[in-house]
């Protein structure tokens, strides 16, 4: 039986992941790269990711199985014109897109239906390339396919269970839904973050005292606003129908907001608060999605010189990968002199105990 061929048009922090995923589930699998950057394509090659790598589309991928349109969405329409002379019926084409409907009309316009999976993985970071890569990324992420009319349910499982294999959890949704629902948990939140941020900007003293001082709550719902700007500025687009609608609905909202608040409507403030918190403590806590979750401790230290750094130097002596420390400043909305961030959730239960053991106050 001959291994599955996966080739990726675009070798990116999410192509590069998700061929990681699948040489670590299955060495098996083999492994097609094009990517204009030669030294992502000459890494990929040396870690043994990539089998075979070309610098343009060619005749190559008529062996595929699967194809992964991983460019940026601006570019994919160009590159699929470029494939489709050497697509095999049976070759299943997807991509890693936060918007769909482009592509899947694009898609439709080639007919390519029939062969056509969308693919967006909920996963990222704030780095990007080919060498920020890596294959757990995608674990417990969800991954959401989206199937045209003419998707066939065989076609339809086998790509479900290679997202599986992945380590990731496949969602089936129409294209429309998602991106729907991308316009309401990730594209309108960045918006408004980016709003936010914005606002402060605009309203702040010539000192910045504002900027001194933010962090706690505001730096929390405003970190996503260190996002890429060419990203952001095609999603909103490409999903321009929907992000304003839901931000029509927001301002609706808001505007309704001051009105509680002028009249001091004392019970309509608490029921707005209380919904919010009872609504957000129901979410799955897991670490998927755009926005990602924060392994973050807190540690009560002594104002004195050299704490910090001792602190450091415990957790690096005992291997423990540390993504981001630092005082905190501003604790309206923290808990504890200390802020420690780590890459990886298994690493805070290690670092609370080697901690505590050394007579750290953690929480």
């Amino acid at each position: 039986m001959s291994s599955t061929v996966c080739g990726f048009i675009g070798l990116g922090l999410i192509g590069g992941s998700i061929a990681r995923a699948l040489k670590a589930a299955d060495p098996s699998i083999r492994v097609l790269a094009c990517d204009p950057n030669e030294a992502s394509l000459r890494m990929a090659k040396e870690e043994g990711i990539a089998d075979t790598i070309v610098p343009h589309i060619d005749a190559s991928f008529s062996a595929c199985d699967y194809i992964f349109l991983c460019a940026p969405v601006e570019i994919n329409d160009e590159n699929l014109l470029l494939l489709r002379p050497f697509l095999r019926p049976e070759t299943t084409l997807t991509d890693i897109g936060s918007v769909k409907n482009d592509i899947h009309h694009h898609i439709h316009e080639l007919g390519l239906d029939c062969q056509f999976i969308g693919g967006h993985p909920m996963a990222g970071t704030e780095r990007i390339g080919y060498q920020n890569s890596k294959a757990v990324l995608l674990e417990n992420a969800y991954y959401i396919l989206t199937r045209t009319p003419e998707t066939d349910e065989p076609r339809l499982q086998s790509y479900y269970h290679l997202v599986q294999l992945m380590g990731a959890i496949p969602l089936v949704v129409t294209y429309e839904q998602h991106d729907y629902i991308t316009a309401a948990i990730s594209h309108l939140p960045h918006v408004i973050s980016a709003s936010l941020v914005n606002l402060i900007r605009a309203s702040d003293s010539p000192d910045g005292l504002m900027k001194m001082i933010a962090a706690g709550g505001f730096k929390d719902i405003t970190r996503i606003s260190s996002s890429s700007p060419v990203m952001w500025q095609q999603i909103c687009l490409t999903n321009a129908d929907n992000i304003s609608a839901l931000l029509s609905d927001y301002i609706t909202s808001l505007s309704h907001m001051k009105d509680v608040i002028d009249s001091h409507d004392a019970q309509a403030l608490y029921d707005f608060f209380d919904s919010a918190r009872n609504y957000r403590e129901s979410f799955i806590d897991v670490s998927s999605g755009p926005i990602k979750k924060v392994y973050a401790i807190h540690v009560d230290i002594a104002d004195q010189p050299g704490m910090l750094a001792a602190v450091a130097t415990l957790l690096a002596v005992h291997s423990i990968n540390i993504r981001n420390i630092g005082i905190v400043h501003n604790r309206e909305y923290e808990r504890g002199t200390m802020r420690i961030e780590f890459h990886e959730e298994k690493d805070i239960s290690v670092a609370t105990h080697l901690l505590q053991m050394h007579g750290y106050v953690v929480s």
